[in-house]
């Protein structure tokens, strides 16, 4: 039969339940404004009866109850809205960060009117329009030298602030590996005190709560995909690769490379491979730092080596009052002080490269003359050879619009006698240098023969980089070229000292003598004045004015892009964040109702044993022997 004290522990399991309910409920509202926590629900059943359905069981009519117990304390959380939100994240760090740099790189491009690049270059033009009105007079070459130190001097400051941001990139490479090394060394902790907790039997809910929160940060920075399918072994991958497997844990590590001006790449620790990623924060940087702010310092690179090459080459060979020529109105730093621009690549003590930035044959064309040839132009690109086909009936315009259209890292221009002109430009890897002519070959005889500028045609007489005295391959007897400017020259180009200290050396007269040229000559300050017009870079931008209007649409348009899609993928997380709070975050009404109800079952419980304890008292105390 069943004992006399029964019920007295069935209402204290009714008690005990029910405070555990009321524990739960204070639990809930404390965390209310924690992040990343989730509500969490009492499930309760009822005890086992005292007699089974066995055939020596005590005859009584049916089983009979234990009361109420707690089964289980389980967080209220819907996975797939997680592994939705968990999906996202990288995609919303990735454009969160584009966006924030490309409104610093935005804000570069947009300088005061009176005092920006575009400005400082247009009032060097007129300088030299107004020196060739008054080619003698020395006023107007003081405006011409003071407008060049100003234009370069803000090329200057746009390159270092550029730098800066590049930097400032790296340095964030370097602070989000290592806060993501952090976040997966907690989550292996954590992982850890888990496994520990549920081989006792219980449910560490604020621990998943916390391994969920890390696990969505991290997101943050790179793709994840989770695996808790063991319950022993909680698995993050990234790209198919394991970040997390229980205890084990690959780190990441950061390394300088050489080749990329010394910023760091994203590595495996253990083994020292490059990790490529493309979506989250970490994918977001590194794009910035290596696509689009190094292609920004790139283009001013290009379009300041073009300036001061043209503005060179003409005031080189142009006269001054005074008598003086030879002089270039730039300085200009080669990057090799080899003659023949050999350059020891490998490091190993032994020249084995040749670092030639423009090529310039030694016969003059007719931009509008049929070539009367027919081959292939062989040149180099970021990936491998391009190949530019020309026919007879071609004209040599429309070659040289061929080979600027292309995706060739050089550029092609008639100079002002007519002789082509082959100029290196930048390039999109990092393997090869900006501003080196790697390879140049023709079939037939447009680059011998008809300008003059290499020695024969097909392969063995190619020009080509990787080697030294490759200028051995040009056309004999007085191919010009000219050595690789030091890197970034729009962080170093500064007018010549030699005019600085004597501006009479300004040259703006040309000579067909090869003399001093009468006073009143003034087609040389006309030639670089008309510069600004003329089709003198490639591609898109065939005009510096081109130029500067192009550079500021493209980043306008990324970030504009960027702003636009940031915006979106916010709205986006706004509402599957939202939606998760409606499932498992702490809803202040409910829990009150809850509380009521958990506060009333354990009255009821309390009143219950009351009871049971008065009908003892009455069996014990009051019934007579």
């Amino acid at each position: 039969m069943s004992s006399t004290f029964s019920g007295i522990e069935i209402g204290k399991r009714s008690l005990n339940a029910h405070q555990q309910g009321l524990i739960t409920i204070g639990h809930n509202l404390s965390n209310a404004s924690v992040e990343g926590y989730s509500r969490q629900r009492v499930n309760m059943r009822s005890v086992d009866p005292l007699y089974r359905p066995q055939l020596n069981r005590e005859e009584v009519p049916g089983q009979i109850g234990q009361g109420v117990g707690v089964a289980s304390i389980e967080r209220i959380r819907d996975e797939l809205l997680e592994n939705r939100i968990l999906a996202q994240g990288d995609v919303a760090g990735y454009w969160r960060t584009r966006d924030s740099y490309l409104l610093q790189v935005e804000q570069i491009h947009m300088e005061p009117y009176d005092t920006s690049v575009r400005v400082m270059m247009d009032n060097f033009w007129e300088g030299w329009q107004e020196l060739s009105v008054h080619p003698d007079g020395q006023a107007e070459r003081q405006a011409v030298l003071r407008r060049g130190e100003a234009l370069l001097d803000g090329i200057n400051r746009r390159y270092d602030r550029l730098k800066q941001v590049r930097t400032m990139l790296n340095d964030d490479v370097v602070v989000s590996v290592g806060e993501v090394n952090g976040m997966l060394a907690e989550i292996k902790g954590l992982n850890e005190e888990i496994v520990k907790s549920e081989a006792l039997g219980d449910n560490p809910n604020d621990l998943y709560d916390r391994r969920d929160l890390l696990v969505n940060k991290l997101s943050d920075y790179i793709s994840v995909t989770v695996d808790n399918r063991d319950p022993d072994e909680f698995l993050i991958h990234t790209g198919g690769l394991h970040l997390i497997q229980g205890k084990q844990v690959s780190y990441l590590d950061v390394e300088p490379n050489p080749a990329n001006e010394g910023h760091h790449d994203i590595v495996w620790e253990a083994n020292g491979e490059l990790l490529n990623l493309k979506s989250g924060k970490l994918g977001s940087l590194m794009e910035l730092r290596d696509i689009d702010v190094r292609g920004e310092i790139q283009s001013l690179d290009e379009m300041t080596m073009a300036f001061a090459d043209l503005v060179n080459g003409i005031h080189r060979d142009a006269w001054s009052p005074n008598g003086s020529t030879g002089v270039d109105f730039f300085r200009e730093y080669p990057f090799v002080d080899n003659l023949s621009g050999n350059y020891d690549r490998s490091g190993d003590g032994e020249l084995d490269s040749t670092y030639v930035y423009r090529l310039t044959g030694i016969n003059s064309m007719d931009p509008a003359a049929p070539v009367g040839f027919t081959g292939t132009i062989t040149l180099d690109s970021s990936n491998g050879p391009v190949n530019i086909r020309y026919t007879a009936m071609d004209t040599v315009e429309m070659v040289i619009d061929r080979i600027n259209f292309s995706t060739a890292e050089v550029t092609a221009r008639l100079d002002r006698e007519g002789r082509l002109e082959l100029r290196a430009g930048i390039t999109e890897g990092i393997d090869n240098p900006d501003f080196v002519i790697r390879h140049v070959e023709d079939s037939g005889q447009f680059l011998a023969g008809y300008a003059g500028l290499l020695g024969g045609s097909g392969p063995d007489a190619a020009y080509d980089w990787q080697g030294p005295d490759a200028v051995l391959a040009l056309r004999p007897g007085g191919v010009a070229y000219s050595i690789s400017p030091l890197s970034h020259p729009s962080g170093w180009l500064r007018v010549n000292d030699e005019l600085v200290a004597d501006p009479s050396k300004i040259a703006s007269a040309l000579s067909d003598t090869g003399r001093a040229p009468s006073g009143g000559d003034n087609r040389g300050a006309q030639d670089i004045a008309q510069l600004r017009h003329r089709p003198v870079m490639a591609g898109r931008s065939s005009t510096f004015d081109d130029w500067f209007a192009l550079a500021a649409a493209d980043i306008g348009l990324k970030g504009e892009v960027a702003a636009q899609t940031r915006e979106s993928q916010d709205l986006v997380m706004k509402e599957l964040e939202d939606l998760r709070q409606s499932v498992s975050g702490v809803n202040l009404d409910e829990e009150f109702t809850e509380m009521i109800k958990f506060q009333h079952g354990y009255n009821a419980a309390a009143r219950f044993i009351t009871t049971i304890d008065e009908m003892l008292d009455t069996i014990i105390n009051r019934m007579g022997v």
